[in-house]
């Protein structure tokens, strides 16, 4: 992994530098694998004649002058730094390079649009890939103003951080000319640049100028009405909540092709996963995620964007706010009232998970590379950061939060800071002293449980009440917690909450007087309405009433934490993997969030993977798959839960009978009324039909001849990588390695490659997943590294000879600190597993 910045060499570099401006010129006419650019930064030093560098990767550097004096490139460029060897109190520095294009998704990546041939590019920065485009001091803290031209094709749209003030001039044959005036200062990674024939909606709102682009060939599926009024929604609600306005001028959202995350918070020009133009028919879920990826990198304009960390040992903060803010917005501004029980049941849910591993850090981590940081994009830095956060704004109280947000944003505007700039201002709005509560919950790790205790008398009243928190052995802080406490009875209108209580918790006990004398309910529900991030038991009478009647809860939220507990003690093997199974199948029916539906089905198959005992397997698919096709017949036509059962039942489906409805759906042979058979679903259907023997080669061409779009072929490669047979592991593996692939399809052949049910077709690869490593760590982008070490671990050869393999790798090979990370996540998964598994098979053997 190249380019790897260390945080002593950033704090050397910002404690004498300071940047002013960056004129960048880029010619995007010169070819198809490199783009001439020419940067100029103007920058002071405190210490003169100090020796520094500037960051750039490119293959060539034609020249580089400070000061007038040109610089022996051929001594000092090392294709990722510039030494500069003196450097004046001002300073001008003018480069000429030719940079390359990117297929991996960082820095200036290229695509070709297979439907037109069309050449689309976007950028994307963080962490420290701007010196992939042009040269500068790649560091957050190193904030500057930025002015771009662009040299481009005519037919191109070109798109920066600020609005051009030229657009199309002449310049020559078969090239046009883009300028774009000086940003305000921000800092080199969320800088962009997007070009091609992107096809363009336009709006206002505010004074705002709105841009949506998306390539040509997705144009038709554009849904710019839905898009715009979330997008006006959440600027209504930020600027009111916020009392700052938005800071950069216009605000472009641009659907770019093989994009690696779910978006970019670039300042007024953010890029986002171009899967979010849905091409065919998704549930409300899928809406529902996107409204909230626009708000959470909406709210990065403001936290992250106009206010920036000094290095990226805050990144937490920069995405917990943003999680946190985007959800707050969506629960109050927006159609989706319930986001914050697709809270619990997405990002806690991912927050509890990362952690439990043995790589979980504290919330406020310890970041001293780049390395570091790019494993760090985590459940921890986003999930648990904002539970966290939704914590603190209970503890100090919602309005006292905002209004210490606000006086951060306008003391700090423009400006980096650290954790203890935010804490001041909320500490001085609310009254209290945070200074415990920031050890106890940014410099800890691991998750507290909580669970209740409590007697009865013979009428069944509580005749005492109390909260017990533990904490894992090897994470053995206790903290204080802000939660409620609901009382939960089961009546004609369902289970409905009688009672309410919230309070604060500390130490191992915590007495809830306000219960005593009130009726035991038929469910106690610890952490009521999710104000802490905690996990929860229920007692042996709530269990059973979740159990018998999850559906019967009439809340979406309340109903989500308690099949969340049962999911938890899943995990932790503190419930049969079985008996999960049959709870979610017994209960999904009462459940019509459809968010928590598709959450639960993929739960349920994912215990019967990875949890359930292997000899219970087959068994436990069939039950599965027998319900959801009961509920297919009975769902509402053209609902989205239909649409969720069939695409579970195509994550399921290995009996005869599951698998002839998903053959007969695919070649029309059987309908369902109100199910449209589309392009996407298709291809999820001919996915089960592949992996499971079903259909092969001859399926997949013709499926990709119907659609020869770059999803088709993505598609294509991860089903083709699926087939279960070692000649196409072995095709499928050689692909993987031979460094051809872009990006996306490298996840879809990876993916593919380790499909779950396929373990023995993955075990004779075991050998070369770990001779590969090395050299790929150290040989490609972090982007191609990170995915290969963590999608391709064997993490479906559930036995201890696969904790044994990865033990002796790390003590033979020393890997590099974020890889042995990475591998060291991979084992526990594996041994978390082992561990339900042998759960789930002795509550086989006493059944």
């Amino acid at each position: 992994m190249a380019g790897n910045l260390t945080r002593d060499e950033a704090r050397g570099r910002a404690r004498i530098l300071s940047v002013d401006s960056y004129a960048v010129e880029l010619d995007l006419t010169t070819g198809d694998e490199t783009f001439r650019s020419t940067t100029t930064v103007r920058f002071s030093s405190s210490e003169t004649g100090a020796r520094t560098f500037i960051d750039l990767v490119a293959p060539k550097m034609h020249g580089a002058t400070l000061n007038g004096e040109a610089l022996d490139v051929a001594e000092l460029f090392d294709g990722e730094r510039l030494t500069l060897p003196s450097v004046a109190a001002e300073n001008e520095l003018t480069v000429v390079a030719d940079a390359a294009y990117m297929r991996t998704g960082e820095g200036l990546h290229r695509f070709v649009d297979p439907v037109d041939d069309s050449v689309y590019l976007y950028s994307q920065f963080e962490t420290a890939d701007a010196h992939r485009m042009f040269t500068c001091f790649d560091q957050p803290d190193l904030k500057a103003s930025f002015e771009l031209t662009v040299y481009a094709p005519p037919s191109w749209e070109v798109v920066s951080n600020s609005a051009p003030d030229v657009e199309r001039e002449a310049a020559g044959d078969e090239r046009v000319r883009w300028h774009f005036p000086a940003t305000p200062v921000m800092s080199t990674y969320i800088t962009a640049l997007i070009a091609g024939p992107y096809h363009v909606v336009r709006d206002e709102h505010d004074g705002i100028p709105l841009g949506l682009y998306c390539r040509a060939s997705l144009a038709e599926h554009l849904d710019s009405d839905a898009l715009f009024e979330v997008t006006k929604q959440g600027f209504d609600f930020f600027h009111d909540l916020f009392d700052v306005r938005y800071a950069f001028g216009k605000y472009d959202q641009l659907f770019v092709p093989e994009f690696n995350a779910g978006a970019m918070e670039n300042a007024g020009a953010v890029t986002f996963l171009e899967d979010y133009v849905f091409r065919s028919r998704v549930t409300d879920a899928r809406y529902e995620r996107r409204a909230e990826t626009i708000l959470h990198e909406m709210a990065h304009m403001w936290f992250g964007d106009l206010v920036t960390m000094r290095w990226w040992d805050d990144l937490w903060l920069n995405e917990s706010f943003a999680t946190y803010a985007s959800v707050y917005c969506q629960a109050n501004a927006t159609k989706w009232t319930d986001a914050w029980t697709t809270f619990a049941n997405v990002e806690k849910a991912w927050a509890l998970l990362q952690d439990q591993l043995p790589s979980t850090h504290p919330i406020a981590a310890d970041m001293v590379d780049i390395q570091a940081v790019e494993v760090n994009f985590d459940g921890i830095t986003y999930a648990k950061g904002a539970s966290v956060l939704k914590q603190l704004a209970a503890y100090v109280g919602v309005d006292a939060f905002f209004a210490g947000v606000r006086a951060y944003f306008k003391e700090n505007a423009y400006g980096n800071t650290e954790l203890k700039d935010l804490l001041k201002h909320l500490e001085a709005a609310s009254g209290r002293d945070l200074s415990g509560w920031s050890r106890e919950w940014l410099e800890t790790t691991g998750v507290n449980t909580m669970r209740p205790e409590f007697e009865v008398d013979a009428d069944g009243n509580f005749t005492s009440f109390a909260v017990l928190q533990e904490a894992a052995s090897e994470h053995p802080t206790l903290r204080s917690h802000r939660l409620a406490v609901g009382l939960y009875d089961r009546t004609e209108d369902g289970i409905v909450r009688r009672e309410r209580v919230e309070l604060d918790v500390s130490g191992e006990r915590t007495e809830v007087a306000e219960l005593v004398g009130k009726a035991r309910p038929d469910l106690v529900l610890i952490n009521d309405d999710d104000l802490t991030f905690t996990k929860i038991r229920l007692d042996e009478r709530s269990l059973r009433t979740v159990v018998e009647g999850v559906g019967e809860i009439r809340e979406s939220l309340p109903r989500a934490l308690a099949f969340g507990a049962a999911w938890d003690m899943t995990r932790d093997g503190e419930m049969a993997a079985r008996d999960y199974v049959e709870l979610v199948i017994s209960g999904i029916s009462g459940v019509d969030d459809v968010m928590v539906a598709q959450t639960l089905l993929r739960q349920a198959a994912g215990a019967i993977v990875n949890y359930a005992d292997p000899a219970w397997r087959p068994i436990g698919f069939e039950k599965l798959g027998s319900r959801l096709r009961e509920l297919l017949s009975s769902a509402e036509p053209g609902g989205d839960l239909q649409l969720a059962y069939v695409n579970a039942l195509a994550s399921v489906a290995v009996t005869e009978a599951d698998l002839s409805l998903l053959r007969g759906l695919l070649d029309g042979a059987i309908t369902v009324d109100g199910l449209t058979v589309d392009t996407d679903l298709r291809w999820t259907l001919l996915r089960r039909l592949v992996s499971t023997g079903e259909a092969g080669e001859a399926e997949i061409d013709a499926e990709l001849k119907a659609d020869p779009t770059a999803a088709g072929q993505r598609n294509a490669a991860g089903a083709r990588a699926a087939i279960p047979t070692s000649e196409a592991k072995e095709a499928a593996w050689e692909r993987i390695v031979g460094g051809d692939l872009a990006n996306a399809e490298f996840r879809s052949v990876l993916v593919g490659f380790t499909e779950p049910l396929q373990a023995d077709l993955y075990r004779p690869f075991l050998d070369r997943y770990f001779a590969r490593l090395a050299p790929a760590w150290e040989n490609w982008t972090g982007e191609f590294a990170q995915s290969f070490a963590e999608i391709a671990y064997p993490s479906h050869l559930v036995e201890e000879a696969t904790l044994e393999r990865t033990d002796a790798y790390i003590a033979e090979n020393s890997p590099a600190p974020a890889l042995r990370r990475l591998l060291i996540e991979g084992r526990a998964g594996v041994e978390r597993a082992l561990r339900a598994r042998a759960t789930d098979i002795a509550a086989g053997a006493e059944g």
